[in-house]
């Protein structure tokens, strides 16, 4: 899981690169980076959890 997280990451990165590079446009980024932020959070608790354990 945390090399999930630590890709999840890198893409949010290249995202913002798409976007201020205008590959991708503001409304697509930003629906990308709405799901991409949910994942790392969700990533996150995971890999939290699991350190307790």
């Amino acid at each position: 899981m945390s090399i999930a997280l630590k890709e999840a990451n890198e893409t949010e990165y290249w995202q913002s690169i798409l976007r201020d590079t205008d590959y991708i446009n503001e409304k697509t980024f930003r629906s990308l980076s709405v799901d991409c932020v949910e994942l790392i959070k969700m990533l996150i608790a995971t890999v939290k959890t699991s350190q307790k354990e």
